[in-house]
């Protein structure tokens, strides 16, 4: 099927983290695609070829010279790109290689970590007494950058919901240019949400300022980084960490930021997040008062949780033992994949005290979950 282009979460600043750059006299991005499959970085795919034009032609026109003068009106922008597809398809690797070749102000965030910011300056707006808390928010953000390089956007939340049309209808009228990965089509974001039809304007405006462009291939390359890879590393000794780290230098691609998820109004946050990939501890997750709902708001956001150190269990730590088959049981209903790290074979953590019995289908889950073809696929 040919790609269709469609018309028509504290009172901190929001920092400048991610990618800024203002690289000069740079390659088109279909030759430096070329480039790098040549020289074996990457594995060609069609379906990423085909879309590397959109992206093109966003680098291109935004690296025009503007043309100065009193009367010259400064040309419009050009029209975003929303890129949507399967999991492990490529697009967060073909949105690093857009934002590093552009020479104008760009940002390149998780879309989840940005609306954390976004509430968090929203609430010192308003502790500070202004009424409108979401335009001088809006306005600080259009001032900072050119490009807006949002990964997986998804709306989940109603408080996200109910500001996101107007907030990017502001940024869309100051000149950003935003260009996002998702897994949804855009008529599916915030599907089945509480009062969805006041959400319905926002898909409107991104139809109107950005092609909506399939990435449809049969590769899963994150799939494919863990095919035949172990997952699960035990005893915990140094040889074990020295694996999870590979495996987490390799998943991420690069350096990490703090998740926070905000779960019925509490923040909970991750060590390590990057490229839809999660890195905490057992005690990170498990070793605090957290519940189904915090575990459930992690599965949905994250591709891969790569969870460090559990422990053996039993009567000195049941607490943390029950959110530990909390945790598994949101992670697998999900079809989160887990890499981990742990005292001992799964049939073997849990051996004695209240709960053995129950944790025989974690165990099982566990294995199951050890599986290169086990997991979500969108």
């Amino acid at each position: 099927m040919k790609p269709q282009a469609t018309t028509g979460d504290d009172p901190r600043p929001l920092p400048p983290s991610g990618a800024i750059g203002y690289q000069q006299g740079m390659s088109s991005l279909i030759d430096l695609y070329a480039q790098r499959v040549a020289s074996g970085e990457i594995t060609v795919d069609p379906a990423q070829e085909a879309v590397l034009p959109e992206f093109e032609r966003i680098r291109a026109e935004l690296a025009k010279p503007v043309k100065k003068g009193f009367f010259r009106k400064a040309p419009p922008p050009p029209k975003g790109l929303y890129l949507w597809g399967g999991v492990g398809r490529g697009k967060s690797m073909l949105m690093d290689l857009f934002v590093d070749q552009l020479d104008v102000p760009a940002r390149r965030v998780h879309f989840h970590a940005f609306m954390q910011e976004i509430h968090t300056a929203m609430h010192q707006a308003r502790q500070d007494g202004i009424e409108d808390s979401l335009a001088p928010v809006a306005e600080k953000v259009a001032k900072e950058v050119k490009v807006l390089a949002f990964d997986e956007m998804q709306i989940t939340d109603i408080t996200d919901a109910m500001i996101v049309g107007r907030l990017f209808q502001i940024l869309f009228d100051a000149g950003v240019v935003v260009v996002t990965t998702s897994n949804r089509v855009p008529d599916d974001l915030y599907k089945n949400g509480l009062n969805r039809q006041l959400f319905l304007p926002f898909i409107d405006i991104l139809k109107d300022k950005m092609c909506v462009w399939e990435l449809v291939s049969p590769n899963d390359y994150r799939q494919n980084r863990l095919q035949g890879e172990e997952v699960y590393f035990t005893p915990i000794d140094e040889a074990s960490r020295q694996k999870i780290r590979e495996v987490w230098e390799h998943l991420s691609g690069g350096p990490a930021q703090p998740l926070i998820l905000k779960v019925k109004g509490r923040e909970v946050e991750i060590p390590q997040f990057r490229n839809g990939v999660a890195r905490a501890t057992f005690y990170d997750l498990c070793g605090k008062m957290l519940g189904a709902g915090d575990y459930l708001a992690l599965a949905e956001t994250v591709k891969v949780l790569i969870l460090e150190d559990i422990p053996r269990l039993g009567r000195s730590n049941f607490n943390e033992a029950k959110r530990f088959v909390t945790l598994i049981d949101a992670l697998y209903e999900a079809g989160t994949r887990l890499v981990c790290s742990a005292a001992d074979q799964p049939e073997s953590l849990y051996i004695e005290g209240e709960g053995v019995f129950e944790f025989e289908r974690t165990a099982s889950r566990l294995r199951e979950m050890q599986s290169a073809s086990w997991g979500k696929d969108g």
